[in-house]
């Protein structure tokens, strides 16, 4: 059973180390309490991509489900969906959540909103059983998901959460210095990548951090020849404190299931600090470092998220 309850867990410590080699590098409506504003707008229909075994073994009643993080999409986890495909013989489908990637635009640019996309995804390709996993931004909008008062039971089977817990705060200062950079751009009229990347050397001097962030830059057209982003800059700053934010309180309600939450060895996002938090919310919950690897964790250290991942599912 795996319906959200109020039930409160003991502290333990939970943190194991996994050192990975250094040489590795309808619409529907639901209500959700602890909310402002209880009624949610209709989900939005949010643009994915299907990754399926290459096996003709028997189908597996479960699947899998990847929610990126702020500024990102879900083909900067094509090579992380198709090595899961293939090693857990199911199905994965990588999200882009609501103001990414190719799906719609809102000014409503909450959890609560973010999560009810998720279930509807879910719901309308038919999902059960179904392995969420999500990093940062998108690692909130797994765990607000797997805490939905009334979920179906076989709905959501494991939740996996890269690098953050659901506590609560101000967004990092690094996102918002992203963001400005990216208004820059817009604002500076560029015709070219290159002219892009320039202005944001001002703002991050990470070229590994650039690049990703300019996945999202648009190409130029005859009639628009000046670069733009595919996000909505203007809502996503409107809605950095609602990120940082969380929906529930501790203890208000829980997850039951089997949940993993993976730190980057030098992040501070998951800590000594929030951990005992996340418990009160998944009491069935490990945590594992992976070594030499920071906030992005996924993309540093690809191989040794990759073991974890599959290790956890394997045994569950």
């Amino acid at each position: 059973m795996h319906a959200a309850s109020r039930i409160l867990a003991p502290t333990r410590n939970l943190l194991h180390v996994a050192r990975a080699p250094r040489s590795t590098l309808p619409s529907c409506y639901y209500l959700f309490r602890g909310l402002a504003t209880t009624a949610l707008a209709p989900a939005l229909t949010l643009s994915s991509e299907q990754w399926l075994p290459e096996s003709h073994a028997p189908a597996k009643n479960e699947a899998m489900v990847i929610c990126h993080g702020l500024f990102g999409s879900g083909r900067n986890w094509r090579a992380l969906a198709k090595s899961f495909a293939r090693s857990l013989q199911m199905p994965v489908y990588t999200l882009d959540l609501r103001n990414h990637g190719s799906s719609p635009h809102s000014e409503v640019m909450d959890y609560a909103s973010m999560a009810n996309d998720v279930l509807e995804f879910c719901r309308v390709h038919d999902l059960s059983n179904v392995t969420l996993l999500g990093h940062s931004m998108g690692g909130k909008v797994a765990m607000t998901a797997a805490l939905q008062p009334g979920l179906a039971d076989n709905l959501i089977s494991r939740l996996i959460v890269a690098d953050m817990t659901p506590a609560k705060g101000s967004i990092s200062d690094s996102f918002k210095v992203y963001l400005q950079g990216m208004q820059e751009v817009e604002k500076s009229k560029v015709k070219d990548r290159k002219a892009a990347d320039k202005i944001l050397q001002s703002y991050e001097s990470d070229i590994g951090i650039r690049q990703f962030l300019l996945t999202n830059l648009l190409p130029t057209t005859a009639d628009e020849p000046h670069h733009k982003f595919r996000l909505p800059l203007n809502i996503i700053a409107q809605s950095l404190p609602a990120i940082g934010d969380f929906p529930y309180e501790p203890g208000e309600y829980q997850w039951p299931g089997r949940a993993l939450f993976i730190k980057g060895e030098k992040s501070k996002y998951i800590n000594r600090h929030n951990l005992p938090v996340a418990e009160q919310y998944f009491p069935n919950m490990k945590a594992e470092t992976i070594y030499d690897a920071g906030h992005w964790v996924h993309s540093e250290q690809p191989l040794e998220f990759t073991k974890v991942v599959g290790d956890f599912i394997r045994s569950t």
